[in-house]
Formats: C-alpha cells, sequence, structure tokens
C-alpha cells in the first residue's frame, strides 16, 4: 500500500502525505451484485487512520480535524467504508480518495463572514410587512360605539 496523498489546498498549501504504516485497511464481504457467494471475493473495505497519533499532522491541522469530524470518529480513529464496486482494487482507490477529500476539507481554516447592509427594497418591504400586519391586528377590533 502506497502512502495517502492529500491534495494541496487552503489550511495545507503544500499538501499533505500520511505514511502507509499509519493507515488500516480491513476488507469484508461487501453486500450488492457478485453471485450466490460462489467465487465472491471480501470487496467491501474500510479504511481507518487514528488522527490523535498520526505525524502527518500540525497541531492546528489536527485541532481543526478533530473539531470538524468529532462526529464521524470514533475512539479518534476516522473510518471511511467504500463498497460500490465489485473490484477490492476499485473500492481501496474510492476509500483512499474519500478519506483525503474528508481531510482535506477538515483542514480548511473557516471562511470568515462578511457583514452586508440589508439592502434599500428589503427595508421597504420589511416596513410593508409590520404596517400590512398591524392592519390586520387593528381590524380585529371592535368597533367603537360612534361608529
Amino acid at each position: 500500500m502506497k502512502d495517502l496523498v492529500v491534495p494541496p489546498g487552503p489550511g495545507a498549501p503544500n499538501g499533505l502525505t500520511i505514511p502507509a504504516r499509519e493507515l488500516v485497511e480491513q476488507f469484508s464481504h461487501g453486500s450488492g451484485p457478485g453471485g450466490q457467494s460462489v467465487n465472491t471475493s471480501d470487496s467491501r473495505v474500510q479504511l481507518s487512520l487514528n488522527l490523535a497519533t498520526t505525524v502527518a499532522l500540525t497541531d492546528v491541522q489536527r485541532s481543526r480535524l478533530l473539531l470538524f469530524l468529532a462526529p464521524r470518529m470514533n475512539e479518534g480513529v476516522l473510518t471511511v467504508t467504500a463498497a460500490e464496486h465489485r473490484s477490492q482494487h476499485r473500492n481501496r482507490m474510492t476509500a483512499r480518495e474519500r478519506l483525503a477529500e474528508l481531510i482535506r476539507e477538515a483542514i480548511m481554516p473557516p471562511v470568515p463572514r462578511r457583514p452586508t447592509n440589508p439592502t434599500r427594497a428589503s427595508k421597504r418591504r420589511h416596513i410593508e410587512a409590520k404596517k400590512h400586519r398591524s392592519q390586520i391586528k387593528l381590524n380585529r377590533r371592535k368597533p367603537h360605539r360612534d361608529q
């Protein structure tokens, strides 16, 4: 198995290379096409990476990953599964691509929100909605005796 290469992007301008020794692959029988349990192979792939102990990440990248991917992890281990292909090799490549994409998205720094001012039209619509609502409430009142 080769090292996992994460392409360059925000948060990792030079990209990342995760050593193959840190990746754990497990294979199991995948559901789907392949016959009646005859001549089938273990094509489903689970690719795991322990984010807490990997040497490929800086402290900032590790903290972003742990924060962003916390719901997907189990005890600091990120696991990706691929079972859509009949070929174990294709599922291995798919799992590696998914893991690289997850890591790449998670280490991106957050984009700060640019505050904007409401447009003139949105202010006008807001005032018209308030006037309309006020008119509805006025019509619910009992009429005065002089009317």
